[in-house]
């Protein structure tokens, strides 16, 4: 298992799964503990609100999350891990720092945009892929508990900024935010490892050939047009609340609300479908929403329906081929859906810079994400042969 800054000797081919998974105990738990994600995107209402309020809407939204997924999978695949996560939390940290000096957009845009969210690019991709070294018969189980981690960490970071801007400024709560990411990233470090030996498997760093699989593809297809509209009421919901008139005090809480409801979901596409429906549903009723009472209730479930299928996604790769080749099919798929949650929020931005509001922008994005649930009920239907029932 490479730990260290040696290449690795990758094995020779192999796709022999009955590896004997631990399915629990210490190190699988400490496994779970140690998976960590970004904490990106909280910023965006900030900046859209004070520091960058001449800027449109479109041009908020250039994040890019998972920018290196596809050559940390072929990485991830060949036994590296340990010496480019560490790497990427330094970066991480730093550049959380350096965004609190910046005052250009396009300085927001370097820190923020794109050195940051190469740095949870490089992270978060192979934390899901090592979870499936460790966990198969409670996988889903496994990620459900990431995803309710995850999520506890994005209740605290709104709330977090919401406090100490007004007190401290934004320099020092970046860099509180700073030392929040040492310890969060420090424990990840300590925590993941590699399970599985590096294999070998053929094919370049784009694994093209997982597309010969009808289900792999139409799935890859159905995520990537769901992030065309999964991320719009996440991104804006803040946003279109103080334009409602809501005390700008208190709108950030909203994505605390949806973040702490995202925990609660966690299930198999069985349970994937029902909740990307009713994301569509809450994103077609979201710009009517006026009062207070109403965007909380929206912003709570949206977080359970959208944490659904952001916390799930990986799961159903990881059963459409071997667990040595998982790392490049998660790296695929990241890297092709990160294209549309790219377009995403600027898309909506635009729409909603042109018409004046987010009405046209709720019918756009429930759109496409009742498109992609379309696709997510056929590929069902391919891997159990049932229009209803059985388990994936």
């Amino acid at each position: 298992m490479p730990q260290t800054s040696t290449s690795p000797e990758p094995k020779e081919e192999s796709f022999v799964d009955d590896t004997g998974y631990p399915d629990g105990g210490l190190r699988a738990c400490l496994v779970v503990v140690g998976v960590n994600t970004h904490t990106a995107q909280v910023f965006q209402a900030y900046y859209q609100l004070h520091l960058l309020k001449n800027e449109t809407p479109s041009a908020m939204s250039m994040a890019l999350t998972f920018g290196l997924a596809i050559f940390m999978g072929r990485l991830f695949d060949n036994g590296w891990f340990a010496l480019p996560a560490a790497l990427a939390s330094v970066c991480l940290i730093v550049f959380t720092i350096l965004i609190g000096e910046c005052v250009e957009f396009w300085q927001f845009l370097l820190c923020q945009g794109f050195a940051v969210g190469l740095a949870c690019g490089v992270i978060f991709g192979p934390t899901l892929a090592i979870v499936s070294h460790w966990f198969k018969r409670r996988r889903s189980t496994a990620l459900g508990i990431v995803a309710a981690g995850s999520s506890g960490r994005w209740i605290i970071v709104p709330i977090l900024v919401q406090r100490l801007i007004p007190q401290i400024g934004f320099r020092w709560t970046l860099r509180v935010l700073a030392l929040f990411l040492f310890f969060t990233t420090g424990i990840m470090n300590l925590c993941l490892r590699r399970r599985l030996d590096p294999i070998h498997t053929s094919g370049g760093i784009f694994n093209f050939a997982a597309f010969k699989s009808k289900p792999f593809y139409l799935y890859t297809l159905a995520v990537f047009v769901c992030f065309f509209g999964l991320y719009t009421l996440l991104t804006y919901i803040d946003v279109s609340a103080t334009s409602a008139g809501i005390d700008p005090s208190f709108d950030v809480y909203l994505l605390s609300f949806a973040n702490a409801a995202s925990g609660v979901a966690a299930g198999s596409m069985s349970v994937m479908i029902p909740g990307t429906f009713l994301a569509a549903i809450l994103t077609y009723a979201w710009p009517y929403a006026k009062d207070l009472g109403s965007l909380v209730a929206i912003a709570i479930m949206y977080g359970f329906a959208s944490g659904v299928f952001l916390s799930l996604q990986a799961v159903p790769l990881i059963h459409m081929g071997s667990i040595p080749d998982v790392g490049r099919r998660i790296g695929t798929l990241f890297s092709v859906l990160a294209i549309s949650a790219l377009a995403g929020p600027p898309i909506s931005g635009a729409i909603a810079g042109r018409t004046g509001g987010y009405v046209a922008v709720g019918w756009y994005a429930g759109s496409v994400i009742m498109v992609a649930l379309g696709l997510l009920w056929y590929v069902r239907y391919l891997m159990t042969g049932k229009i209803v029932g059985g388990r994936f």
